[in-house]
């Protein structure tokens, strides 16, 4: 059972580190929430997950999957109002040649 929760634990902290890549490699405030958003989610209920198998099975453990539960709604959900709050703010798209696509024109055109 130890040998499950270390490996759950690395797993999550692979996950943090994916998504910290994302964060510092991706070009703009979309692509770099999408990122985060994925990463830290996962990399929190993998490492929550890991924390509560070392624990055993007690009431510490219990907490930290109702914690795992509560982080795998709302999380996702936060990113979402985020990215939505960012959209209808105007915060432009990425593209190469730096035109936003949300006013209608066609990338190539």
């Amino acid at each position: 059972m130890e040998f499950v929760s270390i490996f759950l634990l690395l797993a999550g902290a692979f996950f943090y580190f994916a998504g910290t890549i994302g964060f510092l490699r991706l070009p703009d405030f979309y692509s770099r929430m999408h990122a985060t958003g994925k990463s830290d989610t996962l990399g929190t209920l993998l490492s929550l997950l890991g924390l509560a198998l070392y624990a055993g099975w007690s009431l510490t453990s219990i907490k930290i999957l109702f914690i795992v539960v509560f982080v795998f709604i709302t999380s996702p959900t936060a990113t979402h109002a985020l990215l939505r709050a960012a959209y209808d703010s105007k915060i432009p798209l990425w593209t190469k040649d730096g035109r936003d696509l949300r006013e209608g024109e066609v990338k190539g055109r």
